[in-house]
């Protein structure tokens, strides 16, 4: 069997920065290249490969133990050891035919967080987790899960809660972007802005107990082949967020849709026939917080915004301090731009006030040397003259010489 193991596309260009020292646009230019060079056979991430594989930059590590940083969709034989950071309640699900339960969990590095799937009788395992638990996780396999990979343990995997063990985590904070700022792989990122369109909500039919869109045919509906009897409806809603940079389209499923009209499932559900004329008037207009991660809509060609925490009531005093952190760190970049101009107005100064000293100087000497030719031996005095003349000629010289530099 092949496996297929998806390797993100920032990934690889930290790889070949980290291994090259290229810089961004040193790598965007090469993919450019190969782009034209290779026009229509191959996508910017094939591009990618072939550079890195051309600048012998290994992707992947040995097979053994990773760091989550390192973990990619695909993989088998996954080892890692990190913190247990969240452990989720353990879920039960039908799925044609046949139940089973899932249960999930957080762990971390100093590399990152990823989430860890266990199926069946392996989300027994959580019961004796907890929080801030070391664990070892030996032959689990990863899959992808809305564009990011998580690992799963199989029948396989080994499972060991180290004591008196402690790892440091690096939990990736949420950063604030600018909707111009955001490219297509980005996730945990915040943006804020005033929503200008809203659209209704659109509604489909799902299996209440998977969540999965079912289909109607034959007069009811099916999961694959197995006939739901009491379907579900979800639910998401579309909405324009521009702040000043650009707008974007930011897109809220289920409980962001709710979140977003302040409504709970049943009134949403019962707004169904009379529409969300109301909501929609009252959301023009308002200045939201959305966090998230952004996806490519291959359709359309656009970047798109998924909503994955909404907030319709920023905090006017968190934000202002943030604006006021952002301005002092503009300020000091700024200062430390303007610290060589500084030194050359100081040099300039300087150098000016070394010439006026000269010139000064340069002046007292030609004052002295007419002082002295003032008294001068007159010619009646030979021996005298003898003994200073060769001092008064040198002294003479020195006076045509001072008088013509003070004359330029």
């Amino acid at each position: 069997m092949i496996v297929l193991i998806k390797i993100p596309r920032e990934f690889i260009i930290e790889k070949i920065k980290e291994k090259t020292k290229l810089s961004d646009k040193d790598i965007q230019s090469r993919i450019k290249d190969k782009l034209d060079k290779l026009s229509g056979l191959i996508s910017e991430d094939g591009a990618l490969h072939i550079i890195a594989n051309e600048l012998g930059v290994k992707l992947l590590d040995e097979p053994g133990e990773l760091q989550v940083k390192s973990v990619m969709a695909g993989m088998r034989s996954v080892g890692i050891t990190a913190k247990v950071i969240k452990i989720y309640e353990v879920r039960e699900f039908s799925k044609e035919n046949r139940k089973g339960r899932v249960g999930n969990f957080l762990v971390g590095d100093e590399t990152g967080v990823i989430r860890v799937v266990a199926w069946n009788d392996k989300a027994d395992l959580l019961k004796k987790l907890s929080e801030g638990a070391v664990v070892k996780i030996e032959n689990g396999y990863s899959k992808e899960n809305m564009g990011k990979p998580e690992i799963h343990l199989g029948e396989k995997t080994k499972v060991t809660i180290l004591e008196n063990a402690d790892i440091e985590v690096k939990e990736k904070a949420v950063q604030r972007k600018t909707i111009s700022e955001l490219n297509d792989s980005d996730s945990n990122v915040e943006v804020m802005g005033t929503i200008v369109q809203v659209f209704d909500p659109r509604f489909f039919t799902v299996d209440p107990q998977s969540g999965k869109k079912v289909v109607e045919k034959n007069g009811g509906f099916f999961l694959g082949d197995k006939q739901i009897d009491n379907p579900d409806y979800s639910y998401v809603t579309n909405v324009f967020l521009d702040d000043g940079t650009e707008n974007i389209r930011v897109v809220l499923w289920k409980s962001q849709t709710q979140r977003l009209l302040g409504k709970s499932h049943e009134d949403i559900l019962a707004g169904r026939e009379n529409g969300f004329e109301e909501e929609k008037n009252e959301l023009l207009g308002k200045i939201v917080k959305f966090t998230g991660r952004t996806n490519k809509n291959e359709m359309f060609d656009r970047v798109e915004f998924i909503a994955q925490l909404v907030d319709t009531q920023p905090n006017p005093e968190e934000e202002i301090k943030r604006l006021d952190g952002e301005l002092e760190k503009q300020h000091e970049t700024e200062e430390v731009a303007e610290k060589p101009e500084a030194a050359e107005e100081v040099e300039e100064i300087t150098i000016e006030t070394e010439e006026a000293e000269e010139k000064d100087a340069v002046e007292e000497e030609i004052k002295e040397a007419e002082e002295h030719k003032k008294t001068a031996p007159k010619p009646g005095k030979k021996e005298e003259s003898k003994k200073q003349e060769p001092d008064d000629l040198e002294e003479i010289d020195d006076i045509d010489d001072l008088m013509d530099l003070d004359s330029i």
